[in-house]
């Protein structure tokens, strides 16, 4: 029943998205950044997870590239099951991979205690914490084990009142979106 709420979420959300042309989601994405980056794990951090987006996430290709000449900027890269972590040395070093995703080919980072900060995609989140992920499990597995503080990233219409959970999930500290930002609820 699980596996079937959570596939029906995702495509409620995928049809929402259709509904905001490029322009206003990447207007969105400007104004969820501009706020991320003056949060005090943020500015404290000096390295951070970050994702290369996809078109339909939160917009971060020139988030990346600009806070790379001051902080290492960490980016996902899918090794078969899981997702590998490489350093962001600069767009000229992006290769699209797995799933269309512009990945970094620089060098591997395995010392995930030196991440500080981890800001995390994902299809949808509720007010716990929880998120929803696209379904194939890469990042349940990478942040298992992360120790960093963890913040989710959507538009606002990506947060709802509940999201089914499993064992395995990691909740986020804090869920971001154009509009709101808040701690989650989870002890």
């Amino acid at each position: 029943m699980q596996k079937e709420e959570k596939r029906l979420l995702r495509r409620y959300i995928a049809e929402k998205k259709r509904n905001y042309p490029q322009e206003i989601l990447s207007e969105y994405s400007s104004l969820l950044l501009n706020k991320l980056e003056k949060h005090p794990a943020f500015t404290q951090a000096e390295t951070i997870l970050l994702y290369y987006s996809l078109p339909d996430e939160v917009q971060t290709h020139d988030f990346v590239e600009k806070w790379s000449w001051n902080k290492n900027i960490i980016l996902p890269v899918v090794k078969g099951e899981e997702l590998e972590l490489r350093r962001y040395t600069g767009k000229q070093d992006l290769q699209k991979g797995s799933y269309g995703i512009e990945e970094p080919q620089g060098e591997l980072f395995t010392d995930y205690e030196k991440i500080d900060l981890a800001i995390i995609p994902g299809v949808a989140f509720d007010r716990q914490g929880n998120r929803l992920g696209r379904g194939k499990g890469y990042y349940d597995r990478l942040l298992k084990q992360l120790k960093a503080y963890k913040i989710g990233i959507c538009f606002d219409f990506q947060i709802c009142e509940q999201i089914p959970t499993e064992e395995f999930d990691k909740p986020m500290d804090e869920i971001w979106s154009e509009q709101t930002s808040f701690t989650s609820h989870n002890p």
